[in-house]
């Protein structure tokens, strides 16, 4: 049964991210900025200044249809931070490619996407492959499946693991970068469902003992009021870069004791605090975090803790849910590697009943952005990111207009699929 395409050839094309790789460490450490560079030298292996444009490496597999599916590989903004891979080199990874995966792409079976995955993106030389290529051959793998089945990908998913085609949209996260009072405004004219992240990285935006960070949440619920359609009540998620932890204390009590006192201030709306605090390891990332959840949880506290730095992996992902170190896990889908394993990933939060957020970073492109798409309205996740970039009007269409066309799609092959029931059983 090889009647249909196979893959017959693959192309590379070098390309760009949506926004920049940041040294997270230098960052921290107050790395002073000059519009919109920062000044000094980086911290973090790899990296040649702080802040360095995001680069991105597509790969095409041809079929022997001559149609030509794509995946783009790349890594997340702040790399080599919170045991992630180092940035991204497109030489490094394009060589690796050609000689290591290219090879593996013409002896699988395209038709089976988690089987292709296993035998394309298995270990060479005794290690993972780097997440990026993970990353990007399994989105080209995905589509080439689709394209085999001529279904979306997201069916592909749903047949792979045996889920039922979704109805339901996924809340989408909007990101707001450093431009966070207009982009917050732009947020909430649009009605996003979950905002703004702040990207509270620093100790100028926590603020000392946390008040300018409380005065800001203040402020995005002041502003969701004055400009918001009326019954709107997005969820508000902040990311604050451990910085509860550095500058309140490292202890679990007082991490949660802070977080319980912002929930306080915005009665009503449903609070996301994401990583309170960085441990330095997912050992310990892992013991302190299930501290904090059960204070909180104790607390009947309405705020929830996001998990994203030391916890990577789909290994990662699954101690963390299984000890319920966390009320919501951030599937950071290029430093989960193959979205197979993100897929895997939802699936597992599920299944301990904790939260799952199908997450990314601004450095990703459309085309990844669009299958991430995908993988999170097949596995229902609580929330998906929108991506790629830091302009919040870009990642919203991209998202959105994505998953707008796939559920038309789906409800469309529902009713064909009902039209073609009736008509199989009448006289």
């Amino acid at each position: 049964m090889r009647n249909s395409p196979s893959i017959k050839d693959v192309i590379l094309a070098a390309g760009n991210g949506s926004f920049f790789y940041d040294d997270q460490a230098a960052i921290r450490a107050g790395a002073a900025q000059d519009g919109f560079r920062y000044l000094g030298a980086p911290l973090t292996p790899g990296f040649t200044t702080i802040r360095m444009p995001s680069r991105s490496l597509s790969i095409g597999l041809v079929m022997s249809d001559d149609m030509i599916v794509w995946g783009d590989m790349m890594n997340v903004q702040y790399s080599g931070a919170g045991g992630r891979d180092p940035v991204f080199r497109v030489d490094t990874i394009e060589a690796l490619t050609r000689s290591v995966v290219i090879p593996r792409l013409f002896a699988c079976d395209a038709s089976n996407f988690v089987g292709a995955c296993d035998r394309v993106l298995a270990f060479h030389e005794i290690k993972r492959l780097p997440l990026a290529i993970e990353y990007g051959v399994s989105q080209a793998l995905l589509r080439a499946a689709a394209h085999i089945a001529r279904t979306t990908t997201a069916e592909v998913i749903c047949s792979e693991y045996d889920l039922p085609l979704p109805e339901k949209p996924v809340p989408i996260y909007a990101q707001s970068g450093d431009a966070r009072e207009i982009n917050v405004d732009k947020m909430i004219l649009k009605s996003v469902d979950v905002l703004p992240h702040g990207l509270i990285n620093s100790r100028e935006k926590f603020g000392p003992s946390g008040e300018r960070f409380r005065d800001f949440v203040k402020w995005v619920v002041k502003r969701t009021r004055e400009i918001g359609q009326p019954g709107y009540y997005p969820v508000l998620h902040f990311d604050v870069y451990g910085w509860i932890g550095l500058e309140i204390g490292m202890q679990a009590q007082k991490i949660a004791d802070f977080i319980a006192r912002v929930a306080d201030d915005v009665p009503g709306y449903r609070l996301h605090i994401e990583c309170p605090a960085d441990y330095g390891s997912t050992e310990a990332q892992l013991e302190e975090y299930a501290k904090i959840v059960a204070l909180l949880d104790r607390r009947g506290t309405g705020a929830r803790v996001v998990v994203d730095e030391q916890c990577n992996t789909l290994d990662d992902i699954r101690l963390f849910a299984e000890a319920k170190a966390a009320h919501l896990i951030q599937i950071k889908m290029p430093d989960v590697g193959s979205i197979a394993d993100s897929a895997r990933a939802v699936l597992l939060c599920k299944e301990n009943g904790v939260g799952a957020y199908v997450g990314g970073s601004c450095t990703e492109t459309d085309l990844s952005a669009r299958a991430a798409v995908n993988i999170a309205v097949a596995t229902q996740a609580d929330m998906m990111l929108a991506r790629p970039g830091m302009g919040v009007d870009e990642g919203i269409s991209i998202v959105g207009n994505e998953q707008s066309r796939l559920l038309s799609i789906l409800a469309y092959r529902r009713s064909q699929n009902s039209r073609q029931n009736v008509g199989g059983t009448s006289v």
